[in-house]
């Protein structure tokens, strides 16, 4: 690329930027299409609707209610994966949908749950007339798997028909094939709460238990019947008894700092880059700014919701996205060390940090795939925040990075100086394999201790974790305080008041909006508490004493969600052994990276049994940000090993190739978890009290990934290596032959239990090596002529 070129590349690619970052702020338009302000935020952030259901059903059981409410968890995703759905009391359900405020909009959207059957009237009166008021039940809303809307092509005409896909159980299959054997080229009619919603003609016998519904006027005609079969296929009839729209459950000021935040945190990653890197810091600072637009776009397309999940996967994505590019720029400086000039060190930079980059993202990649097939709930938004946010940082990082790296050097940015400042020492290497036992210990002990923490809580009655009332459920008490209070106010003031009667801080206010009324929710209380809380409420803050309502709610995060989170983890683990496996073409790197990363899941749980901080959804968000985050910095490290194992300088020992691999990446392990750390640190300072509790173990598992990747993981690999592959003494005999090295000795041994020795010797015989493994014979042959 020649100046010129350069110069236009580099202006192009400016405005590009200025532009997306245009949009994400402002938009177009009076609706500011494609501004971050039409994103939409989680219940936790901005409010939404909440509506109550009471069972209709005289009969029921807790297995038919639990079955119920995760249906309905599935149903609302569709407006939001941050919808919770939980039991109040005995026989009523409860939907909470964010960021939508018009109740009467998604009652009639998400239906009123009701009863579904697929019948025929096949008995007639004395008269000959048809009977209806005796049909036959062919299927119910129980035998119903799914039902989608969706489009066919018309084998006649070739238009495209809209149509309703529906896919039935085993009951229902074999029902519903005797049903259509027996009722060719007439009617069954769909049946919901007594009206008839649908009366399709049968047209031939469906044995596999896929129907297709035609003759859809529109695409929201067959969604309006789709959802309607959805909503009907719940095993309880439903009934709306109360909808209301509610405040955000952490305030408005919520968002305004989780930006101020996140705007700081990037400005320092900026300046860190660029004062570190020079030309490419100045790069991957413009990347940086490139990346952070895009990803709002790409939510607001998208029309994600974000809640403190999505903030999790953005943090993740970030820390990610800066990993690139120290990895790429710490590549250019290992190059121009190496005396390569300047444009043969970018070139190789970033060649070489490919397969670091792609191998470590695609890793993470895996998780958030898995997690949207399997996961459910805010854990599909996590995974989808994630997955947007590691395609962007692969563009950044090997595509805008490079890009305007080499903008910058046809525009005149040639000298070295301006890449690297090139050290002229050699760093000693330490000595990482040989501390292992103490790595291992330091490791086991910080597990041992919130193992003993856990036991002795749970031995006390109080669970090994402090588990919140979204995973256990409690008593949701709704008052009127016949005063204006802000959730900032409830959040600040009165949530204090309340912890100190009833004796946690696990507490959730929500604000009934255009009323004075308010939704406390808590652990569940005794008789004595709870007379407590209302005189307190009463006394201090005026409430109406005849307007408390308590009722006892479930979890929110349902047993079905936890299952799904944790089989999720697991089949992204198996994903990830197996691509490491192949990738890396050893089970030991595979094996290794899976333990470390068990590792520092182990830690964060233990520091939550240790410190008793709240288990809720935050906790489901901090494990899965955890996984993503750790496996790439052990990704790296492998990638390391595996090209140093191809250097004769070194290969000959395992242990001198483990820790080489080490130090050479440890200035990316400390450089990415500190612009990492930088970043929740920020929002565990300028963020509100949730957000804070959610980045403190956040920030301890940034800490523990780290310390796995650097003295973990590697050190398992070595001791998975069998004794007699690690050290190849004929190779290291004949390599210390062409290099002695003063003070060394003549034993190999001796350079093998010192790295930093092995080190000089590779650094002062490469040349020599090179021809010894050219003609291995030469020096034999030279002493027997003389």
């Amino acid at each position: 690329m020649n100046k010129k070129k350069g110069i236009i590349f580099f202006v192009i690619s400016i405005v590009i930027i200025l532009l997306c970052c245009f949009t994400a702020v402002f938009g177009f338009g009076p609706g500011k299409v494609g501004s971050a302000d039409n994103i939409t935020l989680g219940l936790d952030l901005r409010g939404g609707v909440s509506v109550t259901y009471e069972v209709q059903d005289e009969k029921f059981d807790q297995t038919d209610m639990a079955d119920t409410i995760y249906k309905l968890q599935l149903r609302v995703q569709e407006y939001s994966n941050d919808a919770s759905v939980y039991q109040e009391g005995t026989d009523r359900i409860t939907v909470e949908i964010p960021g939508v405020y018009d109740t009467q909009q998604v009652i009639e959207e998400l239906g009123r749950p009701g009863s579904l059957q697929f019948i025929t009237y096949d008995s007639t009166n004395e008269d000959g007339t048809v009977n209806y008021d005796e049909p036959t039940v062919w299927v119910t809303g129980s035998d119903i798997e799914s039902a989608e809307a969706g489009t066919q092509q018309d084998q006649t005409t070739g238009s495209s028909d809209f149509v309703v896909q529906l896919h039935l159980n085993d009951n229902g299959t074999k029902s519903f094939a005797e049903a259509t054997e027996s009722h060719l080229q007439q009617i069954i009619y769909i049946v919901y709460d007594g009206e008839v919603v649908s009366a399709p003609r049968v047209q031939a016998v469906i044995s596999d238990g896929n129907c297709i519904i035609e003759g859809m006027g529109s695409y929201e005609d067959a969604e309006r019947l789709a959802s309607t079969i959805r909503i009907g296929s719940l095993n309880l009839e439903l009934q709306e008894i109360s909808s209301k729209v509610v405040s955000a459950k952490l305030g408005d000021n919520a968002v305004s700092t989780s930006l101020i935040a996140g705007a700081i945190g990037i400005l320092l990653i900026i300046i860190f880059m660029i004062i570190f890197y020079r030309i490419p810091g100045v790069a991957a600072a413009i990347a940086m700014v490139f990346y952070t637009a895009a990803m709002l776009l790409l939510l607001n397309a998208f029309n994600l919701t974000l809640t403190i999940s999505g903030i999790a996967g953005i943090i993740l994505s970030i820390g990610m996205a800066v990993d690139g590019n120290v990895i790429i720029n710490s590549r250019i400086k290992e190059e121009l060390e190496a005396g390569r000039s300047t444009q043969e060190a970018i070139k190789f930079g970033f060649r070489k940090s490919a397969s670091a980059i792609l191998d470590g993202n695609i890793t993470t990649l895996i998780v958030a795939v898995v997690l949207l097939i399997f996961g459910s709930g805010s854990v599909q938004g996590f995974g989808m925040t994630l997955a947007i946010g590691i395609v962007l940082s692969v563009i950044t990082s090997l595509l805008v990075s490079r890009l305007i790296v080499a903008c910058l050097y046809a525009m005149g940015c040639k000298d070295s100086k301006y890449y690297a400042k090139i050290g002229k020492a050699k760093r000693k290497i330490f000595d990482f394999v040989g501390k292992k036992a103490v790595w291992f210990i330091v490791a086991a002990a910080c597990i041992v201790v919130g193992i003993i923490f856990a036991v002795v809580n749970a031995a006390g009655g109080k669970g090994p974790l402090n588990y919140n009332i979204e995973f256990v459920g409690g008593v949701s008490t709704q008052v009127d305080l016949q005063k204006e209070y802000s959730i900032e106010d409830f959040n600040t003031q009165i949530k204090n008041d309340i912890a100190e009667v009833i004796g946690n801080n696990d507490i959730e206010g929500q604000k009934v909006t255009g009323t004075t009324q308010y939704v406390i929710k808590t652990q569940d209380l005794d008789a004595e508490t709870r007379n407590e809380l209302q005189t307190m409420l009463i006394e201090k803050y005026g409430a109406d004493p005849d307007s408390f309502e308590t009722t006892y709610i479930s979890a929110s995060v349902s047993n079905e969600i936890q299952r799904d989170a944790v089989i999720s983890l697991i089949i992204a683990a198996a994903c990830m052994l197996i691509y490491i496996w192949v990738r890396f073409r050893k089970f030991k790197f595979a094996i290794s990276s899976v333990i470390a990363l068990i590792h520092d899941v182990l830690i964060v749980i233990a520091f939550y049994a240790v410190f008793r901080l709240s288990v809720g959804n935050s906790f489901i968000a901090c494990v899965l940000t955890i996984v993503g985050y750790s496996i790439n910095a052990t990704i790296v490290i492998f990638d390391r090993i595996r090209e140093n194992m191809k250097e004769p300088e070194i290969n000959y020992d395992l242990k001198l190739v483990v820790n080489t691999s080490i130090q050479q990446t440890l200035t990316r392990s400390i450089f990415t978890s500190a612009t990492t750390f930088v970043m929740v640190l920020i929002l565990y300072i300028l963020g509100v009290e949730s957000m804070r509790a959610f980045a403190l173990p956040i920030a301890v598992g940034i800490v523990a990934g780290a310390f796995s990747s650097i003295f973990i993981s590697g050190n398992l690999y070595y001791l998975m290596t069998k004794k007699k592959d690690r050290y190849n003494a004929q190779l290291a005999a004949r390599f210390a032959k062409a290099a002695p090295v003063e003070g060394e000795g003549e034993a190999a041994e001796s350079f093998v239990s010192g790295a930093s020795g092995a080190a000089e010797i590779a650094a002062s015989g490469e040349e020599q090596v090179k021809k010894i493994t050219a003609n291995p014979n030469r020096k034999k042959k030279k002493k027997r002529k003389q």
